[in-house]
């Protein structure tokens, strides 16, 4: 017999998370530290929390369409996304509802069924629209308190992945998911 998950989210927080079908995240602050790092050569480079990929792509497996809106744009930002896997994405945008908007409509889904999490003011406007809202536990005030959830991880350090395992709970898919990856049982 698989051993019982031992991740937990209030029954509420689950029941508000239950219809998502579509994740926005933003980049830096909540995939990242949110620190900006150049090489001696001007080259901008990024630090991602393997965690947070990984929970990217469990979420492509459940079913749930992982999007990303960011206001910056590099190569490694670039590089990274692609090795997830991540198709929905929008670079180097400042006022993010419209690209949201716009994935919403090409995938045929509504707000309600739209998950965000981000960490500072502009995305404060997706946030607000989605059926659900999250925020690493470093976001700024603002963001914090229109969020559905805070995450107990900081951006950078496994937020994004304690939002996927949330949604991945409240879809009912989390067991089923870590069941495959413990393998058969002896």
């Amino acid at each position: 017999m698989a051993a019982t998950p031992v991740v937990r989210f209030s029954p509420e927080t689950l029941l508000a998370a239950q219809d998502v079908r579509i994740a926005f995240f933003d980049v830096d602050g909540v995939l990242t530290d949110g620190g900006v790092y150049f090489s001696e050569h001007g080259e901008t480079l990024k630090r991602f929390s393997i965690l947070d990929g990984h929970g990217l792509k469990l979420l492509r497996q459940a079913g749930i369409t992982p999007a990303v809106i960011t206001g910056r744009d590099s190569r490694p930002l670039r590089v990274r996304l692609e090795a997830l896997g991540i198709e929905h994405v929008r670079y180097g945008t400042e006022n993010k509802l419209p690209a949201a908007e716009a994935m919403l409509a090409a995938l045929g889904l509504d707000w309600t069924q739209a998950a965000g999490i981000g960490d500072d003011w502009p995305d404060l406007p997706v946030l607000a629209r989605c059926g659900f809202a999250a925020a690493p536990a470093n976001a700024h005030c603002e963001v914090r308190a229109i969020a559905h959830y805070v995450t107990t991880a900081r951006g950078g350090e496994g937020a994004g992945r304690e939002f996927c395992d949330l949604l991945l709970t409240a879809g009912g898919h989390y067991r089923r998911l870590l069941d495959l990856a413990r393998g058969p049982v002896a």
